[in-house]
């Protein structure tokens, strides 16, 4: 039946140019010489295509569109095919446009714009439809992964033209896949696939399949959110740097592990924790409430989930709450203290006791230590560098005073000479016996300094 109109129309047509041919010969020779005017057009699948085409000059000669299989359209104002999706938009002695509305694969071709001169002057016009890709599907995913398995991910797209692209992102960051293009009559279905090792750091980590289409404003995106089991982490943070005697001290055991390991078992020296009311255990933190000495140890947390067990160990040396230079026990008594100059003493005291401090410092940490606790497992003897600096002290009042005794011993004798004349006596005898005054009994006379 639609060839049956074909050929009516086509008919119909040619009897009409020829009437018209005989009729107006004068004016038909401004439009013998011109061929119909018409554009490519483009158009994404589902879409609406304007189809027009144009003549500069026309002596009421008819135009046609025909599609790729031939088929007449419309002949003028006429329609001759029956398809609900195509429409006249306008029809004049100088364009024929038509409108193609839910444009398919199948519409793509060559249409043909016939101007019906003698002879016929037609003008091609190709239709391109693209392809619109379907949204991207990822698969491969297992839930959970284990950590050391291989998998591969695989995203698909298909039903687009020309074929669509493909790119992966791991987080943010772009990550090469394999891809694979088949075709499926006039549309393709892409593929791409990235295959890689597990490990914890691809846990929570968010796999991005991005397809990019010249039909596309936007990439279609589809996104997985990869989850990965494994075998328990710990490491055992401190509250103080330096633990001192009377100080409240807290150590917390964070575990990296999924699924989280569960529950968190403290022990100290391969024990059990030896004082439960100072030592306190909530959760995964062990505080101890009043440290002293006999905290000193070895603190050991652990635990597990399916895939293993974990541990951390922490070596805890407790110091001293104060550090003196002098210890009360070994200091000297004030009175004492008190009859020393304090120009002599306060120099002497300190730098003796900087430098007593200094040297015990040297032979107690000889060098580096591996004590977490920094300052090495073995702290200076208070008492011993206070026994030091007492007898430091004593030795530089012994200094002092034999520096005074030396100092009173040191004196000296002159003769004063009263008389007058006495420098002209032969000798001493003469000279006091001359002297003004005559002291016969004139006595030695001495001076002393201290």
């Amino acid at each position: 039946m639609i060839v049956k109109q074909h050929l009516i129309f086509i008919l119909y047509s040619l009897c009409a140019s020829v009437f018209k041919v005989a009729g107006t010969k004068s004016k038909a020779k401004g439009s013998q010489g011109q061929f119909p005017i018409t554009q490519n057009v483009t158009v994404v699948e589902g879409g609406t295509a304007n189809m027009t085409c144009r003549v500069d000059y026309n002596d009421n000669t008819s135009l046609q569109w025909s599609n790729p299989a031939q088929q007449t359209l419309f002949f003028g104002d006429k329609k001759a095919l029956r398809d609900h999706r195509i429409e006249l938009v306008r029809a004049s002695t100088q364009e024929l446009t038509i409108r193609i509305s839910d444009v398919s694969l199948s519409d793509e071709g060559q249409y043909t714009c016939s101007l019906f001169t003698m002879p016929v002057k037609t003008t091609k016009a190709f239709l391109t439809v693209l392809g619109v890709p379907g949204r991207p599907e990822i698969t491969g995913f297992t839930k959970p992964a284990m950590e050391g398995d291989v998998i591969t991910l695989t995203c698909t797209t298909p039903g687009s033209k020309p074929a669509a692209n493909i790119r992966w992102f791991r987080n943010d960051k772009e990550v090469q896949g394999t891809k694979e293009v088949n075709a499926t009559g006039k549309s393709f279905t892409v593929r791409s696939s990235l295959q890689f090792h597990v490990d914890r750091r691809d846990d929570g980590v968010a796999y991005t399949c991005s397809v990019e289409h010249v039909s596309l404003s936007n990439p279609y995106m589809t996104t997985e959110v990869l989850e990965v089991h494994y075998a328990p982490h710990l490491e055992i943070k401190k509250s103080l740097i330096i633990p001192q005697e009377g100080q409240y001290f807290k150590l917390e055991c964070v575990s990296i592990g999924n699924p989280i390991p569960e529950p968190v078992l403290w022990s100290k020296d391969g024990g059990e924790l030896p004082d439960i009311e100072r030592m306190i255990v909530e959760g995964r933190e062990l505080t101890i409430t009043t440290l002293n000495k006999t905290d000193n140890g070895t603190y050991r947390c652990e635990a597990s989930n399916h895939l293993g067990t974990g541990s951390a160990e922490y070596i805890l040396f407790v110091y001293a709450d104060v550090i003196t230079l002098v210890p009360p026990s070994s200091a000297p008594p004030a009175p004492f203290l008190a009859s020393i100059p304090p120009v002599l003493l306060m120099p002497t005291f300190s730098h003796q006791a900087k430098a007593v401090t200094a040297a015990f410092a040297a032979k107690d940490f000889p060098g580096p230590t591996t004590d977490p606790n920094a300052l090495g497992q073995h702290g200076p003897d208070h008492a011993l560098i206070g026994g030091v600096v007492a007898v430091v002290v004593f030795i530089t009042l012994c200094l002092i005073i034999v520096l005074g005794r030396y100092l009173a011993r040191h004196k000296g004798t002159y003769l004063t000479h009263e008389a007058k004349g006495a420098e002209d006596a032969p000798d001493a005898d003469t000279a006091i016996i001359n002297a003004e005054g005559n002291h016969v009994h004139a006595e030695e006379k001495k001076e002393y300094f201290i």
